[in-house]
């Protein structure tokens, strides 16, 4: 018999609204990205919030109708820790609000971080690992970490952030490198495609320490390679083999101290060139393409989870 799960994640980027079948595994994710001008290097949270309330309801919409919805889940702030807070979360969280109590059903809450790290597991069919320790990557347009992550006593996923960059984030490198070569905001999926056409580009060398490094450097770099007439597809490229630089000896630095399983989440993850290397090299797992970006299933197996489902 199915029992359905209603997720919510309302992000600075994407509005999402899910439903997951605890049963079997079935999901649904309604989810669209948010209007930005083009040339600019995103939106003020005032505007994201505006635009998460115009948006919300016709995501709901698209979901099946008829079903039977047993608690409800939704993304309340970017991560788990003290004074972590985005008013772009207020959208989704009143809606949830609402659903539940006109439901009946349990409210649970998690932070963005937790859905993304719960749907890669799902995505890579690996729920076990959240019954321990592991190593994820969380690479997004706002955040860059590597987190060290253990179930608390109710199995939800707990991250202590153990590397990651100490200024911009690799998806804030992603975007403004491709708004420098004319591209669309978020510019990970077309910056990926000029990438590959171009042959393999050394990176600049990165300097990483204890699993932490810097990229603001990196931009610099970039304009400079841009004022001296390289082509978009050797910058590029450029850009895609530096972030996997740093992420691989990031994690190499953190598997000296952490013999645990790497799992890699976030829309820069998606990036084929970065998943293969991970891959190859420490046998990381991946979501899909669809669930590596902003989604509400992670919220809404969580919900789940929350609610006494034994899924992992």
């Amino acid at each position: 018999m199915s029992r359905w799960y209603l997720g919510i994640d309302t992000s600075n980027y994407r509005t999402s609204a899910a439903v997951f079948d605890a049963e079997t595994g079935e999901y649904y994710n309604s989810g669209r990205l948010l209007d930005v001008k083009h040339g600019t290097l995103g939106l003020r949270q005032s505007e994201a919030l505006f635009q998460h309330t115009l948006h919300l309801h016709k995501q709901i919409e698209n979901l099946p109708k008829g079903i039977k919805i047993n608690a409800v889940c939704v993304s309340t702030r970017p991560r788990a820790v003290e004074g972590s807070y985005m008013p772009c979360f207020l959208a989704g969280e009143n809606v949830a609000r609402s659903v539940a109590f006109l439901l009946g059903v349990p409210l649970f809450v998690a932070s963005h971080q937790q859905g993304h790290i719960a749907a890669a597991a799902f995505s890579a069919n690996k729920f076990d690992l959240l019954k321990s320790d592991l190593l994820a990557w969380h690479l997004s347009g706002g955040t860059t970490e590597l987190l060290l992550v253990k179930p608390d006593k109710n199995g939800m996923p707990q991250a202590e952030q153990i590397g990651g960059t100490s200024d911009i984030a690799a998806g804030q490198f992603v975007d403004r490198t491709g708004v420098l070569l004319g591209l669309q905001f978020p510019c990970g999926a077309e910056l990926e495609k000029i990438a590959n056409q171009s042959e393999s580009i050394k990176p600049f060398p990165v300097k990483v320490k204890d699993s932490v490094f810097s990229l603001s450097g990196m931009q610099n770099k970039v304009e400079q390679m841009h004022k001296n007439g390289k082509t978009s597809k050797e910058i590029a490229r450029f850009t895609i083999e530096t972030i996997t630089y740093a992420v691989d000896r990031a994690t190499e630095q953190a598997k000296l101290n952490y013999n645990a399983p790497v799992l890699c989440a976030g829309g820069v993850m998606s990036n084929k060139n970065l998943q293969e290397h991970m891959s190859k090299k420490f046998g990381a797992f991946f979501a899909k393409p669809e669930l590596s970006g902003d989604n509400a299933v992670g919220a809404a197996i969580l919900a789940a989870k929350q609610n006494g489902e034994n899924l992992w």
